[in-house]
């Protein structure tokens, strides 16, 4: 019998993690704070790198594995596929790759919902946000930049330097500076 290794997300920072496998015994746990919109997640990557064939991988709900339907059906499928069983604790569900029909449907199902769900919020974001700049109470999020540091770097860069370098020296990805540059 392997270790049981448990996987908690929330979506950010501020939110609390103490619900998500409250009271299972864990020999390991792996967490993060972003959101699931995709699987490139650092603790996501450590658990999966850690557990070893025999182990089960521990997760409170689907949901909290993967919010793209892809993304959930390929985890568990690499897992199991390295001998590591895959639980659900909130759903009830444990995947071996030794699965019956009935519990790959639901992983299919189960996962299409919380993708559904995903984009639902996001729906909300994008009216809530019309909603407010309609009403002029939505400004946006703060510039990186002010104004003559926009105009430096706009010069610097007509002068050949790097968009990589000058990324660094003003703090800022470099697609913010290709959007500066526009």
């Amino acid at each position: 019998m392997g270790q049981r290794v448990g996987y908690q997300r929330v979506s950010t920072l501020d939110q609390n993690t103490a619900r998500q496998l409250d009271g299972i015994k864990l020999d390991k746990v792996f967490t993060d704070k972003a959101s699931g919109k995709d699987a490139k997640r650092p603790e996501l990557a450590r658990a999966i790198d850690y557990v070893r064939e025999s182990d089960t991988l521990v997760v409170h709900s689907m949901d909290r594995l993967a919010r793209n339907l892809e993304d959930l059906r390929r985890i568990v499928r690499e897992l199991t596929g390295q001998g590591v069983r895959v639980e659900f604790v909130k759903e009830s569900l444990t995947f071996t790759g030794e699965d019956s029909p009935m519990n790959t449907l639901l992983l299919s199902m189960l996962g299409a919902v919380a993708e559904f769900e995903r984009s639902m919020i996001l729906e909300r974001q994008r009216e809530g946000i019309a909603i407010a700049k309609a009403a002029g109470k939505y400004k946006g999020r703060k510039a990186a930049l002010t104004g003559e540091r926009v105009a430096e770097l706009r010069m610097r860069l007509a002068q050949g330097e790097s968009v990589t370098s000058l990324a660094k020296e003003f703090g800022i990805s470099r697609q913010t500076v290709y959007n500066y540059a526009a």
